[in-house]
């Protein structure tokens, strides 16, 4: 199935590695030129290497989203280089476990306010686009009660909102907007992988109540977002997808 997305400019990120990397990958693949940030720059050239070598332009610069000027300089420079944006993937988290308000505050800085910038300097470029999406990632935990009380599962709840709020806003100008919820996300390097180094107790736990026995992949979470990005999905906005197994409980309506 030919998703629409070659020649596409898109822009991902917090994808050094996971899923946003895995996402990046997926958008490139598809013939997408593309633009991704993280914190760190030493992994993420490397990406950026990776993907340039799939014969699309790839651009990365190390951004930490917390920084709202540095972040809309940066979305500002890569629209320019990459000659405007068609497509946006918003998946950064503070993985705010912790219950101190510190943790709650660096997942209001990160989650959610450094989605609402990225979105907000992305804008503009979206506007002169064709086919323009944004995607956020977000999460299961944001849906249904997961881990205990956590910053983490109250932000993640409000990014869902903002997003499906966001969709109604720029569905007359033509901007689709969709969030995709991972479930158990295994990845080398991510919180379950750790898990199982250090806790196996509670990755254990946590595999057994997977209807399907195992864990999802980043490139599992990947295929949702791309395909949400694309013109093939021209039609949907306002969704939240879940990439989990059948691990909620819930109906969906």
């Amino acid at each position: 199935m030919d998703l629409g997305l070659q020649g596409k400019k898109a822009l991902v990120t917090g994808a050094s590695r996971g899923i946003g990397r895995a996402i990046a990958e997926g958008l490139a693949g598809e013939g997408a030129d593309i633009a991704i940030c993280a914190r760190n720059e030493g992994p993420l050239q490397e990406v950026v290497a990776e993907l340039g070598g799939q014969g699309v332009k790839a651009i990365g610069s190390a951004v930490d989203v917390a920084d709202g000027a540095a972040l809309k300089a940066w979305i500002e420079s890569a629209a320019s280089d990459l000659g405007g944006l068609d497509v946006v993937v918003a998946n950064v988290s503070a993985l705010g476990a912790a219950g101190s308000e510190e943790a709650w505050r660096q997942s209001f800085e990160i989650d959610l306010l450094g989605t609402v910038r990225t979105v907000e300097a992305a804008l503009p470029f979206l506007e002169r686009s064709e086919n323009a999406a944004i995607v956020a990632i977000s999460s299961i935990a944001g849906i249904e009660f997961f881990g205990g009380v956590r910053a983490y599962n109250a932000l993640k709840a409000g990014l869902i909102n903002y997003a499906s709020s966001l969709a109604s806003a720029l569905a007359e100008s033509g901007i689709r907007v969709n969030t995709v919820s991972p479930g158990t996300i295994f990845f080398e390097g991510g919180v379950w992988h750790r898990r199982q180094l250090e806790e196996p107790e509670i990755h254990a736990a946590a595999l057994a109540m997977n209807p399907m026995g195992r864990m999802g992949s980043a490139q599992e979470v990947a295929n949702a977002a791309v395909f949400l990005s694309s013109p093939a999905a021209s039609f949907i906005s306002g969704t939240n997808l879940l990439v989990d197994g059948a691990l909620t409980r819930g109906v969906q309506f």
